[in-house]
C-alpha cells in the first residue's frame, strides 16, 4: 500500500529491513550502546558485519528519540541510521519520544541528501509498544515531515510480519 504526499511515496511492505536493495539507509530499532542485539538490531548489524559496531559505538551511548547515522557496509544501503525507541511503559512522555525517532531519522537523511528511507516499527518488540499505537504516531509523524522534505521521495515502512502489515494499512488508509 502506498500514499504519495507532497511528492513524497509513503509505502508499507511486509519484509525483511536488511533485503531493502533500492533503500539509501534503513533504520535500525537500536539499544542505547549501539550494539548487536536482537530483533532488527541484531538482524542489521549481522547483515551489515561487525564494522557497524566498530563505527556505531564511539557515537554512543543515544537517548530514547535520538538517531545517528553509519555507514551500511555490507548492506545494499549506504547508510544505516540508529534510533533508540522509547521503552513502552517506562520512558516518558513515550508519544513524543516515538515520534522524535521518525523526525530525527528523516533529518538524518535530508542532511546526508538520501532519496529514501526504510524504516521498521520501531520500540513495538522488546520494547513492548503496542503495534497499533505504535503505527499511529509512526505515520501520522512520517505524513506530517514530508511536506518539509527536499531530498527524500521515498519513505517505506518494512514490516516484518503479515499481522504488522495489516495494522499498519489499517492506520495509514484512516490518515
Amino acid at each position: 500500500m502506498q500514499k504519495v504526499v507532497a511528492g513524497v511515496t509513503v509505502e508499507l511492505v511486509q519484509g525483511d529491513i536488511t533485503a531493502q536493495k533500492d533503500i539509501g539507509a534503513v533504520v535500525n530499532a537500536a539499544n542505547s550502546q549501539l550494539r548487536p542485539g536482537g530483533g532488527v538490531a541484531g538482524a542489521i548489524h549481522r547483515a551489515a558485519g561487525p564494522e557497524l559496531e566498530e563505527e556505531g559505538v564511539p557515537l554512543a551511548p543515544i537517548k530514547p528519540g535520538e538517531a545517528v547515522i553509519t555507514k551500511g557496509y555490507n548492506l545494499p544501503n549506504s547508510h544505516v541510521i540508529h534510533c533508540l525507541g522509547p521503552v513502552f511503559g517506562a520512558d516518558k512522555p513515550e508519544d513524543k519520544l516515538l515520534a522524535d525517532c521518525y523526525k530525527n531519522a528523516l533529518a538524518l537523511a535530508e542532511e546526508h541528501n538520501l532519496q529514501s528511507i526504510a524504516f521498521p516499527a520501531i520500540s513495538t518488540g522488546a520494547f513492548g509498544y503496542p503495534i497499533e499505537e505504535a503505527a499511529e504516531i509512526a505515520l501520522k509523524t512520517v505524513l506530517e515531515k514530508v511536506k518539509t522534505l527536499r531530498n527524500v521521495n521515498l519513505v517505506r515502512f518494512v514490516l516484518f510480519s503479515e499481522k504488522d502489515l495489516k495494522v499498519h494499512e489499517k492506520v495509514l488508509s484512516r490518515l
